[in-house]
Formats: structure tokens, C-alpha cells, sequence
């Protein structure tokens, strides 16, 4: 059974890189992505991505659920965008290019086309970084580096237990699947869409409350551990930060000021290619 955004420890370079490293790289990434309309800079950020992404040596059956996902939210978004505003790219650009009429008031121009190839840049500027990034980073390790950076130990053992227990809640999912199937429940492509929709109840609720004792289970063990006691706490997984830790972090801080300075030097944020 595959396994989703489940950590496969791998020799890659990507893979030693400390947890703080990837975590400043991931942060950096994405906050140059979320404030950059710039197409320029975009393109550069998906490239790099996608490079990146090949060299953590990833495999599709790791993420390919989660994108999948990602892929149908990035075609409700864009979609809708149109929708309700499709003339946002007009008042961005201040210009007006008509290529087809639709139907009705919704007609598509160049610059609403451009506009949103721009909101699609930005969505895979991010995704390959962010799915590399769990994949390629041990979840005790995560916690001790958002502890190294200021989060509270708490909040980071309780991400680094849910990413952990991902492929967990996933086994639970097949295995519940098939005992409902076995029991005449159709679930497969041969019911209509109304009907397996009615039968996920069959698996969701016994998945949650089989989560539920998973959970209960933990907090248990942890609190008779005596977890919580003190404010600060020592780390086994803490990797400290070498020479190439160092690098990749001086790299995208000096990609971060460049990009920034590139999206902003002319007062928008937003490249005017018309």
C-alpha cells in the first residue's frame, strides 16, 4: 500500500539538510511567492521547484494523492475567479484585450488569462517545495527545529504526531474499506456517485473513532510520561547545522531580497507585460 507524504529517509544531499534549514527555506519560499505577481520571478520559482523536487529523488505514489487534491482546489479557485470578478486582470493592468466572448457579460481578455497563469505560477511555486518538504524531513527532527526557532514544544510534537500517524490513518482507511466491502457495501466504480458517497459514511465514521483512540491512546502515554512538566526540553533528533545548511540558507535569503526587489522596484507588484 502506498503511503502519502509519508518520511522515507534517502541519500540526497536535500535529505541531510537540517530540519531548521528546510524549515527557513519553506518559510523564505513562500512568503516570496504569496507577496510576487511577478512573472519572472514565478517562472524562476518553478523551475528551482521542480529541480529541487527531482533531486529529493520523490516518489508519485508519496504525494500524488495530495496533489491530485491540490490540483482539483487550483481548478474550483481559478474557475471561480473568473466567475466573480472576470475583469480583475483589466483593473490590475489598466489595459483591456478581448480574445473570445463566453456567454452573457463574461468575456476572456489577455489580461485576465495573464492574470491568472499568474495565480497558477504561484500554486507551483509552492506545491513541489512543500510536498518535498514533508517528505524529506523526519517528523521528530520538524519538531525540534520549530522548538530551535521559537514554536513551543507542544505545538510542534502535536504537528510532528499528526504527520507522523498520516500514513496510520491512511492504513485504517484501506483497511475499514475493505472490511464494509466485504460485508456487500459497494464502494468502487461500478455504484453511481450518489451512492458511494453515501457509503464513505460506512468509513468515516469508524475511522474517526478509531482516531480517537489512537488518540486517547498517545495523550495517555504521554502525560503519564510526565510531558508538559517542564518549559523547555532536550531534542534526540536535533541536527545541528553544517556547511551546507549554511549555504542553502545564505542562497534563498539572497533569491528572497532579489525576487522581492525584482516584484517591487517599480512600485507594483504585479509585471505590466501589456
Amino acid at each position: 500500500m502506498s503511503k502519502i507524504l509519508a518520511y522515507e529517509q534517502k541519500d540526497t544531499w536535500i535529505h541531510e539538510l537540517s530540519g531548521v534549514t528546510k524549515l527557513i527555506f519553506f518559510l523564505m519560499w513562500s512568503i516570496v511567492s504569496m507577496l510576487s505577481y511577478d512573472t519572472r520571478v514565478l517562472v524562476v520559482m518553478v523551475i528551482f521547484s521542480l529541480v529541487i523536487f527531482y533531486m529529493s529523488k520523490t516518489k508519485w505514489k508519496q504525494v500524488g494523492a495530495v496533489f491530485n487534491m491540490i490540483m482539483i482546489f487550483l481548478l474550483l479557485n481559478i474557475i471561480a475567479v473568473f466567475i466573480f470578478s472576470p475583469y480583475q486582470g483589466v483593473k490590475i493592468y489598466g489595459s483591456r484585450t478581448d480574445l473570445f466572448h463566453i456567454i452573457g457579460p463574461y468575456t476572456m481578455t489577455a489580461e485576465q488569462l495573464f492574470y491568472e497563469g499568474n495565480m497558477i505560477l504561484k500554486y507551483f511555486t509552492i506545491i513541489p517545495a512543500a510536498l518535498m518538504f514533508f517528505v524529506t524531513t523526519d517528523p521528530s527532527e520538524f519538531a525540534a527545529s520549530l522548538n530551535k526557532v521559537g514554536i513551543h514544544y507542544n505545538i510542534g510534537y502535536a504537528i510532528a504526531i499528526a504527520l507522523r500517524y498520516i500514513p496510520d490513518v491512511q492504513g485504517d482507511f484501506t483497511k475499514i474499506k475493505h472490511a464494509q466491502e466485504a460485508r456487500g457495501i459497494e464502494m468502487s466504480g461500478k455504484a453511481s456517485l450518489i451512492s458511494r458517497i453515501k457509503n464513505v459514511a460506512a468509513i468515516i465514521f469508524p475511522l474517526i473513532f478509531s482516531s480517537m483512540s489512537r488518540i486517547d491512546t498517545i495523550s495517555n502515554a504521554m502525560e503519564l510520561r510526565g510531558f508538559g512538566k517542564h518549559k523547555k526540553r532536550t531534542w534526540y533528533y536535533a541536527r545541528p547545522l553544517k556547511r551546507n545548511d549554511y549555504l542553502t540558507i545564505g542562497v534563498v535569503v539572497i533569491f528572497a531580497v532579489i525576487g522581492l526587489y525584482i516584484t517591487f522596484h517599480n512600485g507594483s507588484r504585479f509585471y505590466n507585460p501589456f
